[in-house]
């Protein structure tokens, strides 16, 4: 007679573990849940905006709310823009320092202190740019931007005496939304395939034109979607404005002049709480403006970092 050894039998012979098709739907079942949770939270929070602000949106009141939200928009969406061109190209030089020049016992030690700075409370960079940042610029800064530069409407002046202008609200949100852009876009620059780094210093590419021939293009979805993150960082940002900016109900370009254009989020934060009545419903409505908007950046931001970046050397 011939023995016969049978060999032990796996699990994908018979199927997967119930156990770990148990674990793997309840995942599923989780992921889905919060996914949905989110959802509704953000259906609930734009309901009761527009609940609340919908008095103020048909109401008769003294001034329209067109006009009454126009300088708050210009005024956001003028900072954050500001903000955003002083800190992307710095975010993305320290990134590329920090990922492909720097030693490793320095680029690990800088790399966590950018990356603290996301943990600064905004009222601290308010009171920095208030106490220290201001009188700075006032003194050295702005009355040469108006000697040299004034024929540029950015520049026109008169300069701030005390330096609480949107050129020092654009420099505070710039170091606020630096770490954000700068930790994604190192993430994505040392994710960037080696064959590829190799293949263009084989070539004969310095360093350089390695980078801008195969790490640049490799991560400029990330630089684009950390770019998006810290604008709407900076569309949001409350305390850090209301502490140094001096607002007026206007709109210019002027950076540098005393009376500067509100932000949506200081003006809440300043009027919320003298308000009453058909005042609050305004307020609120200025801020179902400032979440549609906050919502628009990030769909763009999505479809950028999908697209890529058409038109960007390579």
């Amino acid at each position: 007679m011939t023995a016969t050894i049978e060999r032990p039998r796996r699990h994908h012979e018979f199927g997967a573990d119930p156990r770990r098709r148990r674990g793997d739907r309840a995942f599923g079942g989780l992921a889905t849940g919060a996914g949905i949770l989110i959802l509704v939270t953000l259906a609930a929070v734009a309901a009761f905006l527009f609940r609340e602000a919908l008095p103020a949106l048909t109401g008769d009141t003294d001034e329209p709310f067109v006009e009454y939200v126009g300088p708050l928009v210009f005024g956001t969406i003028w900072a954050a823009f500001l903000a955003l061109l002083l800190a992307t190209p710095l975010a993305v030089a320290v990134a590329l320092f920090t990922s492909h020049y720097a030693p490793r016992r320095l680029a690990a030690p800088l790399g966590y202190f950018i990356d603290l700075l996301a943990a600064v409370p905004s009222v601290v960079y308010g009171l920095w740019g208030f106490g220290v940042l201001a009188p700075v610029l006032a003194r050295s800064v702005y009355p040469w931007l108006e000697d040299h530069l004034g024929f540029i409407p950015l520049f026109k002046g008169p300069a701030a005496a005390s330096g609480r202008t949107l050129m020092t609200v654009a420099v505070v949100l710039a170091m606020m939304i630096l770490p954000i852009i700068t930790a994604i876009s190192r993430e994505v620059f040392l994710q960037t395939p080696r064959l590829h780094e190799e293949a263009s210093l084989a070539l004969g590419a310095t360093r350089w034109e390695m980078i801008r021939q195969a790490v640049i293009p490799y991560g400029r979805s990330g630089i684009i979607s950390g770019a998006m993150l810290g604008l709407g960082r900076a569309l949001g940002e409350t305390m850090a404005v209301a502490l140094i900016i001096s607002p007026a109900d206007l709109i210019t370009f002027n950076v540098i002049s005393p009376q500067n254009p509100n932000t949506i989020a200081a003006n809440i934060a300043l009027t919320f709480p003298e308000s009453s009545g058909i005042e609050v419903n305004r307020l609120i409505a200025t801020g179902l403006v400032l979440f549609l908007l906050t919502f628009a950046v990030n769909v763009l931001a999505r479809r950028l970092a999908r697209a890529g970046f058409p038109g960007a050397a390579g």
